[in-house]
């Protein structure tokens, strides 16, 4: 057993590229959306607010990016009362909408996408383009 571990980060040109794609695509299906990348731990690197997006979805943006670096796996999966119970214990940092997405590199996680202010698929849909510009693992 050692006494580290290796990980691996986004850097601020990746998390930019991410952004980059991920508002082209959101520009290409009409639909305006706020974008918020992790790292692994959660903690933000870049987020933006398209015109014309929702205010709130900021709110959900942010949590479906934490929810999917914490569980590394896409968020809406979990049960809806479990998702709510969730959210309320930590604040509305964890919820079970979807649009989030971990972002990994040869299967270590190197932090999250969360994509809210469409519906959910639409959310996803702007999520990968963000993942494929980077070279990210398809999820």
């Amino acid at each position: 057993m050692t006494n580290y571990r290796e990980t691996i980060a986004l850097s601020h040109k990746g998390a930019m590229a991410m952004l980059s794609a991920a508002v082209s695509h959101a520009e290409k299906i009409a639909v305006p959306q706020c974008i918020f990348l992790v790292d692994a731990s959660g903690e933000t690197i870049a987020s933006i607010r398209m015109d014309g997006a929702k205010y709130l979805s900021m709110h959900t943006a942010r949590s479906k990016a934490r929810t999917a670096a914490s569980i590394n796996n896409p968020t809406g999966a979990m049960p809806v009362e479990f998702g709510v119970a969730a959210g309320i214990a930590s604040q509305g940092g964890v919820t079970h909408l979807p649009g989030g997405l971990p972002i990994r590199f040869s299967g270590k996680l190197a932090g999250a996408i969360g994509v809210g202010s469409g519906t959910g698929d639409q959310d996803f849909e702007v999520a990968r383009a963000a993942l494929s510009a980077v070279g990210a693992d398809p999820v």
